[in-house]
């Protein structure tokens, strides 16, 4: 049954054209029984065929269709055809050109060709015995059916406005959707590549560092290099497992199965971060102001992240003797932080646009970061020489 709606549905044609078939049918009928003569029958013959055709063409071209239906209501007054079952075709134009969503004219034409065709054929065909308030009432009564045709086409043309109207917000809402999924996949591999920088930068630096410093004392101090190869060990692994986490928010099937992520960093663990760079042979003084409290994650995360690209950025750019000092202080509305160095400092354009040659994306992953969590943040050289990094975190992200 459902393929046979379904196909009626694609032939809409066909079906009209099998109405206008049975419109005619009944209709020829009158013609022949109700007409005497033989050009009167021909005429009611021609009108009636013509009026059923209308019915079979009424959804290929509506307002020519609508036009043509006007023509022979005109031509049975001029020609005496009286009313007949083929003026059903009238309704049916009616209702289509109110409901196809059309030119205007095309409704108001119909709307108002239907209020006059029962008081034209009450005039031109009275009936016998009625007086006028009886003729007024049967207009009146002829009249309905066209009114409710062109209410019900004009219903369903606003309906269908209507649910054309829903599909097109849902169309918007679902590639307003897709859009926004583009942009939390693009700032979220934005976000692993800015922790992906900031812990390969940090942990290769460091073994870098204590590599450099192995095969130095190699022959003349071995415990010292043995102490600084199991520094590069565990510095090692330790990026290994940091770059496990974030790998594994790009395949989540394997981090279920392995179960290995590690927390995220925080504010607690920067006093180890500073414990690592030391014994990368780098002077460093950490302080703690106000009282430690616990901090939003993002907050904590962002910290952490800053003080680490802060003291790899003192070991790539501050020379061979540089010391550093960290402070940590605790507001009552944020978190304030301060990396100093006293060494050489570094080129301008390394913190002001990031380096003609792809060099400084850590100051601007810094930004961003401080960004996100409606912090500010200041970078540059320090009087007298070294470079400061200055940072405000408030606790209520911003809005």
């Amino acid at each position: 049954m459902q393929r046979f709606y379904d196909f009626l549905r694609r032939h809409p044609t066909g079906v009209d054209s099998f109405w206008a078939v049975l419109l005619f049918g009944f209709s020829l009928l009158w013609a022949v029984g109700e007409n005497s003569g033989v050009v009167p029958r021909l005429v009611a013959i021609g009108v009636v065929l013509l009026l059923s055709l209308s019915v079979a063409l009424r959804r290929v071209a509506p307002e020519k269709t609508l036009l043509l239906v006007a023509a022979l209501g005109v031509a049975q007054v001029a020609l005496d055809v009286q009313v007949n079952p083929a003026d059903f075709a009238m309704l049916v134009v009616i209702y289509t050109v109110a409901a196809q969503g059309g030119p205007r004219w095309a409704s108001m034409l119909g709307l108002v060709g239907g209020l006059l065709a029962a008081p034209i054929s009450q005039v031109r065909w009275h009936v016998e015995g009625a007086g006028t308030a009886g003729r007024i009432f049967f207009t009146a009564v002829m009249s309905v059916p066209f009114v409710l045709a062109w209410v019900l086409g004009d219903s369903m043309r606003t309906r269908r406005a209507y649910f054309d109207q829903l599909e097109e917000r849902a169309t918007r809402l679902e590639k307003e959707r897709e859009a926004q999924a583009k942009v939390a996949v693009a700032a979220e591999r934005a976000r692993i590549a800015r922790e992906l920088h900031d812990v390969v930068a940090h942990n290769v630096s460091v073994m870098v560092v204590q590599a450099d410093g192995a095969a130095y004392v190699l022959d003349a101090a071995p415990d010292q290099a043995k102490q600084a190869l199991e520094t590069i060990s565990s510095t090692g692994r330790q990026a290994l497992a940091e770059m496990r986490r974030l790998l594994g928010v790009l395949r989540t099937g394997d981090a279920k199965e392995t179960g290995e992520y590690v927390p995220q960093p925080d504010v607690d663990q920067i006093e180890d971060l500073v414990e690592q760079v030391r014994r990368a042979g780098i002077t460093v003084d950490f302080k703690i102001e106000g009282t430690p409290r616990s901090l939003p994650s993002g907050v904590e995360l962002t910290a952490y992240r800053i003080v680490q690209e802060a003291l790899t950025n003192s070991r790539k750019h501050g020379g061979p003797d540089v010391g550093a000092s960290v402070r940590l202080v605790y507001f009552d509305d944020g978190l304030g932080l301060l990396v100093e160095d006293d060494g050489r400092g570094a080129a301008h354009e390394l913190y002001e646009d990031g380096g003609a040659d792809g060099r400084g994306h850590g100051l601007i992953g810094m930004r961003e970061r401080v960004g996100m969590v409606g912090g500010t943040l200041d970078a540059g050289p320090r009087p007298g020489g070294g470079f400061r990094i200055s940072a405000l975190l408030p606790l209520k992200p911003a809005h």
